[in-house]
C-alpha cells in the first residue's frame, strides 16, 4: 500500500492528524501517545517524537485535533500533462478535468472541440498533483465545508450554517481565503527573515569555535614556549597551566555547543513549520487552508517568539601573562598565568570604619575589595566601580564620591558630605551591586567651635542645679560626673559638655580634673 506513513510506528497512516507543533501521526498513534486520558475536559501533555516538543492535547482528545489535509501530498513529485506525458502539467481544463502543460493548455484552446472549454492557470499557491478533493464535514458527512465562520473562526458547511452558526457571521471560503491566506503569508515572511538570521548566527558560531580552539593553540605554544627555560619546576608548572587551558577551551566549547544546539532545534522548527506552511499556501485548498490555518498561526506566531542571541555566547578573550606571580612550584617562585579571572560583584566585600558613619564635612573613606567567581582575590584593577551617596530625605542632596584604583584589585571610595542625615550607598561594579551594597549611612552634625568662657565654677556654685548654662549659654545636660576634686554640696561637674566638643587643653578653674573624672567626662561628650 503506497502512500504516507506515520513516523512513529512506519505504517501507512490511518487518518493521519496535525500537531500543534506541525507534524503528522496517524490517529492510533496519537492515542497511545503520552500518559493515559486525565478528567474530561482537561488537557493531556505529551511529547512529539519526532522533535520531542512538549505539547498539549485539546481537552476533547485526540479527535480534537485538525486532520491533516496534506499528508499526502507532502514528498510528490509534480503532476504530469495528462495529453503527452512528457511536461509538467501548468493548467487544468475546469470542463473536461484534464492536466496540460503549457503547449497543449494552447492546443487545448485551438482545438474546435475544446475551444469552449475553460482552461485555467495553476497558480503559485495550489499544487497541480492535487485533484482538489472536497472536504466534508465531520458533523453533517455528506456535506461539503463550502462556508467560513468568523467568530468560530472554522470551515462550516450548510447545514453548520443554519443550525448551530445561525446567529454567526458567515461567507464562502472563497470568499474569505485572500485575507487569512494573506496573514499566513505575512508570518511565513517573519518565519524566513528569522531562517536567515539564524543561519548566520550558526555560521558565526562554528567560526567563533574555531577562533576559540586557533587561539588556545597559540596560548598553548605560548606556555610551551615560555616553560623550557626551567626544567622539573618549571614543566610542571607548564602541564599545570595546559591543563587549566584545556578545561577553559572545553568550558567555551561546551558553551557554543550548547548554543549551537539551541539554535539547530529552533533552526529546525522552523524550516519545518515554514516548510509546511509553504506547502499549505501552495498545495492545500481554501477549505484546507482555513482548516490548518489556526495551528499553523500558532505555531508560527511561537516560533517567532523565541528570544535567542544573535552573537556567539562566548567569546575567544584567552590570554597568557608570563610576568604574572604564579606561587611556588617544586619549591621554585614561578611566573606565567592564564589570565581569565571575571569579577563576581556579589563576592566584592567592603571594608572601613567610615563605612556606615561620618562627620558633616569631614573627609571619609572606605574601601572596596575586588574578588572573582571563586572568592580569590582579583589582584588588578581596571574595573568599572560606580558609586552614589543620596540623602534619603533630601533627593537633590546628593555626594559626589572620589574612586582611587590602587591596582591591586582595592578600591579607596572617599566623600565628605555637606549635610546631616541618613544617607542611601550604591557600590556597583560592571553594573551590579557588590556585597552589602545599598546599605546606609549616618552622616552626624560637626563639631560646634566653642564661643564662651570654661567655667565649671559656674555650675559648681548653682548647687549642682542643671538649669546651670555656661558662659556660652548653653546649658548643663543630665548625668554627673564630676570634675574629681570633690568639691562638697556640688553632685557634679560638666564643663565643656554643654558646648558639643570637648577641649583638652581646658581646665576647670577650680583646677585640672583627675584621670577617672576626665575619661568619664569624654566618654559622656562622644556619646
Amino acid at each position: 500500500m503506497s502512500g504516507p506513513r506515520c513516523p512513529q510506528c512506519a505504517q501507512p497512516c490511518v487518518s493521519p492528524r496535525l500537531l500543534p507543533c506541525l507534524h503528522s501521526l496517524c490517529e492510533p498513534c496519537l492515542r497511545r501517545l503520552g500518559p493515559p486520558e486525565g478528567p474530561p475536559g482537561a488537557a493531556r501533555p505529551v511529547l512529539c517524537p519526532v522533535c520531542d516538543a512538549e505539547l498539549s492535547l485539546p481537552a476533547g482528545g485526540v479527535g480534537q485535533l485538525p486532520p491533516d489535509c496534506l499528508a499526502g501530498s507532502r514528498g510528490r513529485a509534480p503532476a504530469g500533462c495528462d495529453l503527452c506525458a512528457d511536461g509538467v502539467a501548468a493548467g487544468r481544463c475546469l470542463t473536461c478535468g484534464l492536466r496540460l502543460c503549457r503547449f497543449c493548455c494552447r492546443a487545448h484552446r485551438r482545438q474546435k472541440k475544446t475551444a469552449s472549454h475553460a482552461v485555467t492557470e495553476l497558480e503559485n499557491t495550489k499544487d497541480c498533483s492535487q485533484p482538489g478533493k472536497p472536504l466534508l464535514c465531520p458533523s453533517h458527512p455528506t456535506e461539503e465545508l463550502q462556508l467560513f465562520c468568523e467568530q468560530c473562526d472554522q470551515p462550516v458547511c450548510r447545514d453548520c450554517a443554519l443550525g448551530r452558526h445561525r446567529q454567526h457571521p458567515c461567507d464562502f471560503t472563497a470568499n474569505v481565503i485572500h485575507r487569512h491566506g494573506d496573514g499566513l503569508r505575512e508570518l511565513l515572511k517573519r518565519s524566513q527573515q528569522h531562517m536567515d538570521t539564524l543561519e548566520d548566527v550558526l555560521s558565526q558560531v562554528d567560526e567563533m569555535g574555531g577562533a576559540v580552539r586557533s587561539r588556545a593553540e597559540a596560548v598553548a605554544a605560548e606556555i610551551c614556549l615560555f616553560a623550557r627555560g626551567y626544567v622539573k619546576a618549571i614543566e610542571e608548572h607548564r602541564d599545570r597551566l595546559l591543563k587549566q587551558l584545556e578545561d577553559l577551551k572545553v568550558q567555551k566549547e561546551n558553551l557554543l555547543l550548547l548554543q549551537k544546539a539551541q539554535l539547530q532545534q529552533l533552526l529546525l522548527d522552523m524550516r519545518t513549520g515554514v516548510e509546511f506552511t509553504e506547502l499549505l499556501l501552495t498545495s492545500g485548498s481554501d477549505v484546507e487552508i482555513l482548516v490548518t490555518k489556526g495551528v499553523v498561526s500558532s505555531r508560527l506566531t511561537k516560533l517567532n517568539s523565541v528570544a535567542y542571541s544573535t552573537h556567539p555566547s562566548v567569546d575567544d578573550r584567552i590570554q597568557f601573562s608570563p610576568h604574572e606571580r604564579a606561587g611556588q612550584c617544586c619549591g621554585y617562585e614561578v611566573f606565567g598565568a592564564i589570565l581569565n579571572k571575571v569579577v563576581d560583584p556579589a563576592r566584592c566585600t567592603l571594608h572601613g570604619e567610615d563605612l556606615h558613619s561620618a562627620r558633616q564635612n569631614q573627609l571619609s573613606d572606605f574601601t572596596l575589595l575586588c574578588k572573582d567567581t571563586t572568592g580569590e582575590r582579583m589582584g588588578r584593577g581596571g574595573e568599572a566601580v560606580h558609586v552614589t551617596i543620596t540623602h534619603k530625605d533630601k533627593r537633590d542632596c546628593a555626594v559626589k564620591p572620589t574612586v582611587c584604583d590602587n591596582g591591586d584589585g582595592t578600591y579607596c571610595i572617599s566623600y565628605s558630605p555637606e549635610e546631616p542625615g541618613l544617607y542611601a550607598v550604591c557600590v556597583c561594579v560592571k553594573g551590579q551591586h557588590v556585597q552589602g551594597s545599598p546599605f546606609t549611612l549616618m552622616v552626624k552634625h560637626k563639631f560646634r567651635e566653642h564661643q564662651g568662657v570654661f567655667h565649671c565654677c559656674t555650675f559648681c556654685s548653682s548647687g549642682g542645679q542643671k538649669a546651670a548654662r555656661c558662659a556660652c549659654g548653653g546649658t548643663m545636660p543630665g548625668g554627673y560626673q564630676g570634675c574629681g576634686h570633690g568639691h562638697k554640696g556640688h553632685p557634679g561637674c560638666h564643663h565643656w559638655s554643654c558646648c558639643g566638643q570637648v577641649k583638652e587643653s581646658s581646665e576647670c578653674l577650680c583646677g585640672p580634673p583627675s584621670d577617672t573624672s576626665q575619661k568619664s567626662l569624654l566618654r559622656t561628650v562622644a556619646l
